[in-house]
């Protein structure tokens, strides 16, 4: 049987999360479904739903945390290029544990094929995408450096905004 982590709470109770570092309002503590290798969980301490119900000193708190274990990952991984930072908030984003905690997750070249578009693969068809240019620019860019019509240019963008 599987132990509900909600009940009763996972991390309302730091001894068995664990905690690398913590401070009056929060705590970190080394995920245990690691995404990458020094994946960690900054958790307030106060039982709270999500991100949302955080106080400002809470935020705070949290972000000060953010910082001072990603010096810490720097130090002990070499690797480590990069970071995504994200919560969940609610069961439809993918919440599991129903009090606020938010992820900092290493990332190194090379563990996926293409990066971009990083958070957004929470939606996979959504992550790659092109930029999007005004047909203006695009008109500008092409008299520009075809033509050099610098005059016709400035009546073309007058006309265009």
């Amino acid at each position: 049987m599987i132990k509900d982590p909600n009940n009763p709470c996972l991390f309302c109770n730091s001894k068995i999360s664990g905690i690398a570092h913590e401070n009056e309002l929060a705590y970190a503590s080394y995920d245990t479904y690691p995404v990458s290798n020094l994946h960690c969980l900054i958790i307030p301490k106060r039982h709270l739903i999500d991100y949302f119900d955080l106080t400002n000193e809470e935020l705070v708190a949290c972000n000060d945390l953010i910082k001072v274990i990603k010096k810490d990952i720097l130090e002990k991984d070499n690797t480590v290029r990069g970071f995504n930072i994200g919560t969940n908030a609610g069961k439809i984003s993918g919440q599991s544990i129903m009090h606020c905690h938010i992820h900092l997750i290493p990332r190194r070249q090379g563990d996926v094929e293409n990066p971009q578009g990083g958070v957004r693969s929470v939606i996979p068809k959504n992550q790659h995408y092109k930029r999007k240019y005004k047909l203006w620019v695009v008109i500008k860019d092409k008299i520009t450096n075809s033509l050099g019509w610098l005059e016709d240019l400035t009546r073309l963008e007058n006309l265009l905004n």
